[in-house]
Order: C-alpha cells, then sequence, then structure tokens
C-alpha cells in the first residue's frame, strides 16, 4: 500500500533532522529552536505569516550546512567536532573566534607559520563561508517552493542588530522580524542544551542590542522557563504546532523536493556531486526493467534520491580520506544508512522511503549494514537500490580510487552476484538499465515463494486474518485464499501455525 504524501512541515523537519547532525548537533535542536521561535513569536504577536515565517526559518536554519564541508573538513580536520567550541564563544568578542580559529587548525604539528597562514586564509574566509551556508539555504527553500520572504530571511541569518554582520550590513528592524525570532531562539536553544537556562539568560542579555534584537532578547528572557520547556515527543509538537494554512505536497511538489534533499547531500564533498540523482535515475529504469508496479517504481527512485542524506553526519574528512579508513572511521561510514532511516522515520508518509533507503548498503549474505540484513528480509526494491547505487559509486572518482570502467564495474557486480551479496536479478536489471547486454536470470526464493506470497505469510505469521490481509494488501480476500492455497502446496504444509513456524525458520518474520 502506497504511503499518503507528507506535508511540507513534515519533509521540512526531517531535513532539520539531517542538518542537525551536519554542523555536529544533536538530533532534534531545530525542532526545539523551531518550537521556541513559535513560543516567542506568540508572545511577541506576530502576525500568522511572520509566525510561519519563523517557524519554516528555524527549521532551515542551517539548510547550507554541505555548502563548505571539505573545506572546513580540510582545515579543521573533523569539522562536526568543533561545533561545541564554537558555541562556547561570545560573537560580540573578535578575540574569542580568533582563538578558536587557531586552536582549531587541523594540524597542530604543522610549523607555526604555516599554521598561520591557515589561520589568516580561515579568518578571511568566515564570512565567504557563512554567506555560502545563506546562499546554498535560500536555493533549497525556493526548490521547495518556499515565497520570497523565507528565502531572503535564510540569507540574512549572519546579520546583526547592531549591522555589524554580513553580507549587507543590515541593522535594526531592516533585518526581517521572523529572522529576528530565531535568531534569539536558535542561540537560546543551544546554549540552553548545554551550558543550561540561566547561561541562555545571561547570554541573550549579553547580545542584546549587538548580534540580537533587545526588545526580542528581553522578550525569551522573561519568559525562560516555560518557553525552553521541551514536550516528551518533539517532533509531533512541532508539527502540531504548524500555523495554518498546512500544505500537504503534491506528487510533482514531492518529486522536486526529494530531488532537492538528493542535491543537499551530495553537495557534502566534490565526488559525491551529482551521485544520488544517478543512483535513482539508474533504479527506476532497473525497476521497470524488473516491470515492478508504478509505485515500486516510484518508491524506489524517491529512495535512490533520499538514499545517502544521512552521509552529512559522518565528517567530510572521513569521505575525502585518500587512503584506507582507519577501524574508527569505518564504525562511522557504517552508521551513515542508520542516519538515512532514522532521518526519514517519521512520518508514515516518509518511513517506506526511510527503510528502502537504509538499506542501500545491505547484502543478500547478511554481511551488510547498517541492520545486515539477510536475502529473505530484502525486498526487490532494496536489492535494485543496493545495486544501483553500487554500480554507480564505481563509475566515480574517489579519494582513494581512480573510477572504474563501466565493464570493470559491471564485472564486479557479476563477482559480487556469484558470491552471494547481490541479487542476481537485480544486477542484470541493473546492468541492463545502464546499456549492458545481460541475460536474463530466474530470482532464487525461499520454496520458491513469489514477492507477494512472501508477503501474505508474513502477515499469516503476525496473526492476521484474511479479511485483514486483503485490507492491507488492498486485494481481494479471493485472492488472498488463492495465495494461502499456494503457499500451503509449496511449503507442505496444511495450517497457519506450520507456515508461521516455516516463516519464523527462514527469517521472513
Amino acid at each position: 500500500m502506497t504511503a499518503p504524501l507528507p506535508r511540507l512541515a513534515e519533509l521540512v523537519t526531517a531535513l532539520s533532522l539531517a542538518t542537525d547532525i551536519g554542523v555536529g548537533m544533536p538530533m532534534e535542536m531545530m525542532l526545539s529552536t523551531c518550537l521556541v521561535s513559535v513560543r516567542l513569536g506568540e508572545a511577541l504577536r506576530l502576525s500568522d505569516d511572520e509566525l510561519r515565517e519563523a517557524y519554516y526559518l528555524a527549521l532551515m536554519r542551517h539548510a547550507g550546512c554541505t555548502a563548505d564541508s571539505p573545506h572546513a573538513a580540510e582545515l579543521m580536520g573533523d569539522e562536526l567536532d568543533t561545533f561545541r567550541a564554537w558555541i562556547s564563544i561570545n560573537p560580540t568578542q573578535p578575540l574569542q573566534i580568533m582563538h578558536v580559529m587557531w586552536r582549531g587548525i587541523v594540524d597542530q604539528s604543522k610549523p607555526t607559520l604555516e599554521r598561520f597562514s591557515l589561520f589568516i586564509r580561515s579568518m578571511s574566509e568566515l564570512p565567504l563561508v557563512a554567506i555560502a551556508r545563506c546562499e546554498v539555504a535560500q536555493q533549497l527553500a525556493a526548490r521547495l517552493d518556499f515565497d520570497v520572504r523565507v528565502q531572503s530571511g535564510l540569507r540574512q541569518f549572519g546579520e546583526r542588530w547592531d549591522g555589524g554582520g554580513f553580507p549587507h550590513k543590515l541593522k535594526g528592524e531592516a533585518i526581517l522580524l521572523p529572522v529576528r525570532v530565531a535568531q534569539v531562539a536558535h542561540d537560546a536553544v543551544i546554549i540552553h542544551h548545554f551550558f543550561g537556562a540561566e547561561a541562555a539568560i545571561a547570554a541573550m542579555r549579553e547580545r542584546a542590542g549587538v548580534t540580537h534584537d533587545p526588545t526580542i532578547a528581553e522578550a525569551f528572557c522573561a519568559r525562560a522557563a516555560t518557553i525552553l520547556e521541551m514536550p516528551r515527543s518533539l517532533r509531533d509538537e512541532v508539527l502540531a504546532c504548524e500555523p495554518e494554512p498546512r500544505r500537504t505536497l503534491t506528487d510533482e511538489q514531492m518529486e522536486s523536493a526529494t530531488r532537492a534533499l538528493a542535491d543537499f547531500a551530495d553537495l557534502q564533498t566534490p565526488f559525491s556531486t551529482g551521485h544520488s540523482t544517478a543512483v535513482a535515475a539508474l533504479a527506476e529504469e532497473a525497476a521497470r526493467q524488473c516491470r515492478l508496479t508504478a509505485s515500486e517504481v516510484t518508491l524506489v527512485r524517491r529512495a535512490g534520491y533520499l538514499h545517502d542524506i544521512g552521509r552529512v553526519g559522518v565528517s567530510a574528512g572521513v569521505w575525502c580520506k585518500a587512503g584506507p579508513l582507519s577501524e574508527a572511521d569505518w564504525e562511522r561510514v557504517r552508521l551513515h544508512p542508520y542516519y538515512t532511516q532514522r532521518i526519514l522515520a517519521k512520518p508514515q508518509a516518509l518511513a517506506e522511503l526511510g527503510v528502502v533507503a537504509g538499506a542501500h548498503h545491505e547484502r543478500l549474505d547478511g554481511s551488510g549494514y547498517h541492520r545486515n540484513l539477510s536475502a529473505n528480509l530484502l525486498t526487490p526494491v532494496m536489492c535494485l537500490l543496493a545495486v544501483a547505487e553500487a554500480y554507480q559509486a564505481m563509475l566515480e572518482t574517489r579519494p582513494h580510487r581512480a573510477a572504474l570502467s563501466p565493464e570493470q564495474a559491471a564485472d564486479e557486480l557479476k563477482h559480487e552476484a556469484r558470491a552471494g551479496r547481490l541479487d542476481g536479478e537485480a544486477v542484470n536489471a541493473v546492468l541492463t538499465a545502464a546499456g549492458h547486454r545481460t541475460p536474463k536470470v530466474r530470482r532464487q526464493r525461499v520454496a520458491d515463494l513469489t514477492e507477494r506470497e512472501i508477503e501474505v505469510l508474513r502477515l499469516v505469521a503476525h496473526g492476521h486474518t484474511n479479511p485483514e490481509i486483503a485490507q492491507r494488501l488492498t486485494i481481494a480476500r479471493k485472492t488472498v485464499s488463492r495465495h494461502l492455497e499456494s503457499i500451503y502446496s509449496k511449503l507442505n504444509v496444511s495450517t497457519r501455525a506450520a507456515a508461521t513456524y516455516f516463516a519464523m525458520q527462514h527469517h521472513i518474520v
């Protein structure tokens, strides 16, 4: 059954989780910022339009975080580890900023003169980095079909109340009101998370009239205890407080949005540019070669767009290493499909995409990651995405190796299929989609069960009745009965209990 299309807010809350880990923060920090922005905006009696803008600006504050990842990693080594150092400084004190930059230079063993040269370079480029992030965030907002005020607001997060910001030296009320609200909320939430409420109040009072609007800063301080209180289910609360009108994405908008998020992820490293869109196109054509349903074709294409969104949680310094990865590096790399699935885990409209996207490094023999799934737990859509990703990655240059030719990549896929790690039918479909000539290979199945029969058996094993199975799979009850007759015959059983035992034995449930 195809999941309904998500609301725009549901998609953007998922993006906010990606940007959290993309700047080295704990997940849900931007959700907290959003909730505080709304509460603060309500206290300040913002108009409905301004409240809506503050809501989305808070969620998308770091949407350009992948714009400078390779540059930051070059200077700092692990750009995600530097976040804690940055939040501990007062942005009104240039000497503190300089100290963090000096201490953060990646190789402390470099000669002093060379380190000083890197320091001067990093200080001079700091405004450009911030501007790049704002510009990328604005472009992403345009692709998500936000209006011009939200787009403009995302380019103003570098501005300061006293006019000392960038890029346009805007001062005071020349900065959009929703931006000023989101600025206070952002800094207050982060300082509160790491240092407590008293530190957040003290910081807002110290920054009032310098970096922040003094009226908004004082409004926060007067209500900090209640404004900073977070609910148990933060994502649900953020979705519930979205100002009206609430927009559900159309099919066309969903297509555009998932592709925009693909580009957000691929921007993290120079060699990954265009990777996710290429994987999606290849997986889509391979799904057509396999004659999958239209909904499955859409599912694998969109999962292809989103499969690497979790990679932003791994430092660009790891991705860009020219030599072998250490064990610690590999452990981090193995987490990126987990991050993808976690980012897309809610709501149900995105969860189906997340399950497939998060399986793009799984292998039939259970040797993949992050869940070590075996063949019986991998759907055809998952198998196709895994093969498409592997093939496309081999065609692309990486810091530790040159790109393979299409023929070499095809040979590698065939070798993996013979070794039992990749599905033979999926390999043939992807190679055919990529323009290779391939023989027809029949998919090997447990007891020769079809994919639909496996779905029915899984539901039977979980205790669902025939009418319930029919409703879940949107098929007729008679069709369920025919599937069960076929399943019982192939398994040589006559009861649900025996069929369930078989399903458990062969890891179908």
